[in-house]
């Protein structure tokens, strides 16, 4: 086998790995519940991994009958152009809409804000 051949199959393969990961999170998607739950900023910017909002879902957040782990911090990732929505004014509350698998912690969806009891998502394009 020549050697460009090896490097074109090696790159489909490293495509093929990429490709099953995205595919396993959005059957995940489809399979577990998606829950809002409340969550509290905490350290909103690393260098290295780009600009994200890592978030800690508040205990006791009514989610229904879905189980939600609190126990490890989640990580959303914002555009670059997006001011930072973890600071929020007073009287709102930030919300993420996740997918609550069995095991593990919550994989994030979407943020949103709530304000007079009224659940709005955020547009982060």
């Amino acid at each position: 086998m020549k050697v460009s051949y090896r490097g074109l199959l090696l790159a489909a393969l490293h495509v093929a790995l990429v490709l099953t990961l995205g595919a396993k999170l959005l059957i995940d998607r489809a399979r577990f519940p998606r829950v809002w739950v409340q969550a509290a900023p905490y350290d909103p910017s690393l260098p290295i991994r780009g600009r994200y909002v890592r978030l800690r879902i508040v205990e006791g957040t009514q989610a229904g009958a879905v189980r939600v782990d609190t126990s490890e911090p989640v990580v959303f990732f914002i555009p670059e152009n997006v001011p930072d929505p973890s600071r929020r004014p007073p009287g709102e509350q930030l919300w993420v809409e996740v997918t609550a698998p069995k095991k593990g912690p919550p994989r994030p969806i979407r943020l949103g804000v709530k304000k007079d009891g009224v659940l709005t998502p955020l547009a982060l394009d």
